[in-house]
């Protein structure tokens, strides 16, 4: 006897069956179509959709989102000046102010350019800077500054060249990559290291930071014990950082290389790093010895951004709404989903989480979340490779990126540019980039037919 089965039925029912030929299809998970738990999404695709607050917050967290989202999206100036509050920008800097580089709370891009003599100065992407040993460089510092005020000399300009490389699906389809390759000219204090080593970093899209950071540590451990035990080639390993704020070893969970233990240290860390805006956090200006023109700078303050103002800025960091999913229930989505989970990419991309205690913000605790990351380094191959390391990470390896918010990057960002450095032009580049403990993956991305290439990108941007 032939039975057949409902196809909606069995997926409802968290079943994968292949019924009278229709093709496999991952099980729905309703609580999927709120990725950040009941507090931390909102129902906005527009542009805004990376810009809004978490529900929920109490009136004095409403005027703490406020605030810092003021301080976070204006422009710092030049001290000094009448604008008091915002003065202090640079000696040298990458951007006057935070959003400069997240533009609307999203993601950057590299710069568009039509040869490498005529490219503009990047913001939303910068250079880290170090020579072996994990040392800053002897004259410019931990970070290449591209601009500076006045009577101050920039450090340099970037100038990015690519290169094509040339490859195809097992259908004969065609595909091309573009190989990044950096380097740094009109040096405003001599050369650099001999031995230098370059790391390029885009600006991330700002969404769900405080989600995870109240992800349990065990629970990111218990990834990398996972992983281990299934014994498929995936080695994920946790970064352990100092935390200026705490003067404690840490476990790192933001920057590409999981560099960063806490949204508060990625705020005061930015400000210093990005905009030159000291704090108590970080009290000193970055100059170095040999740039005499940084030193004798004016000042905007000491600190130039006040404990509580850097606060609320961390503060509206850390509640910055997920959007809801779009088509999670979509045949086409579902079918992407297994596509997904046989490509084994949930192995790095684990799907999702029960938050802990989190006494910054209480609201956060106890929410399932689905951030698709493990917070682990993995070593992603030669291809992606910046030859620096960071803490404990190599330099082969970074961080598995969430993949919440991905299909509305174009709509508020206004580009699908992707990756560290912003090199893959769009998601299905993004993933043939994978390489190292990816590449099984990768390889079977590579055997999809066309149909099934583009099931596995409307699951990722319905993410």
């Amino acid at each position: 006897m032939k039975i057949k089965f409902s196809l909606m039925a069995c997926v409802l029912a968290g079943s994968v069956l292949a019924v009278e030929g229709v093709a496999l299809l991952a099980a729905y998970d309703p609580l999927e179509e709120l990725p950040g738990g009941d507090v931390g999404t909102i129902d906005d695709h527009g542009r805004n959709a990376f810009s809004l607050p978490f529900p929920g917050l109490d009136d004095a967290q409403k005027t703490d989102f406020v605030v810092g989202n003021s301080f976070f999206k204006k422009p710092w100036v030049e001290a000094p000046a009448s604008t008091t509050a915002r003065d202090g920008l640079g000696p040298h800097f990458v951007a006057n102010s935070c959003g400069a580089c997240h533009a609307l709370d999203g993601r950057g891009a590299p710069p568009d350019f039509k040869n490498e003599i005529q490219q503009e100065q990047p913001m939303a992407l910068l250079l880290r800077l170090s020579i072996p040993g994990q040392k800053p460089d002897p004259v410019y510092g931990g970070q290449l500054n591209n601009r500076a005020v006045q009577g101050v000399k920039p450090e340099g300009h970037v100038k990015i060249k690519y290169t094509s490389l040339h490859g195809q699906f097992a259908d004969g389809s065609r595909y091309s990559l573009q190989q990044p390759h950096y380097r740094i000219d009109q040096l405003g204090y001599g050369p650099l290291h001999k031995d230098i080593m370059l790391s390029p970093r885009i600006a991330p899209q700002m969404i769900g930071l405080g989600l995870l950071e109240a992800i349990p540590e065990a629970d990111i451990l218990k990834n990398a014990e996972r992983q281990r035990q299934a014994g498929q080639g995936i080695a994920g390993q946790p970064n352990y950082v100092l935390n200026e704020m705490t003067g404690k070893t840490e476990l790192g969970r933001f920057g590409w290389k999981a560099n960063v233990a806490t949204v508060a240290q990625q705020t005061a860390g930015a400000f210093l790093g990005d905009i030159g805006i000291t704090s108590s956090v970080n009290p000193h200006e970055e100059c170095m010895p040999k740039q005499k023109d940084c030193l004798r700078a004016p000042s905007g303050g000491k600190p130039e951004i006040a404990d509580k103002k850097l606060a609320q800025v961390t503060f509206y960091s850390q509640t910055l709404a997920v959007p809801t999913r779009r088509d999670a229930q979509s045949s086409d989505v579902l079918r992407g989903k297994q596509i997904f989970s046989d490509a084994n990419c949930v192995s790095c991309h684990s799907p999702s989480y029960r938050t802990g205690e989190f006494a910054a913000i209480p609201q956060l605790a106890n929410q399932t979340i689905y951030p698709y990351t493990d917070l682990l380094l993995h070593d992603m191959g030669p291809g992606l490779a910046d030859g620096r390391p960071d803490g404990k990470a190599n330099g082969q390896q970074w961080k598995t990126p969430p993949l919440w918010g991905l299909g509305l990057v174009k709509t508020v960002n206004g580009h699908t540019r992707y990756l560290h450095d912003g090199r893959a032009r769009n998601l299905l580049e993004a993933v043939l980039w994978h390489g190292g403990e990816a590449e099984p993956s990768r390889q079977a991305v590579l055997k999809l037919s066309a149909a099934d290439r583009e099931h596995l990108l409307k699951f990722l941007n319905s993410l």
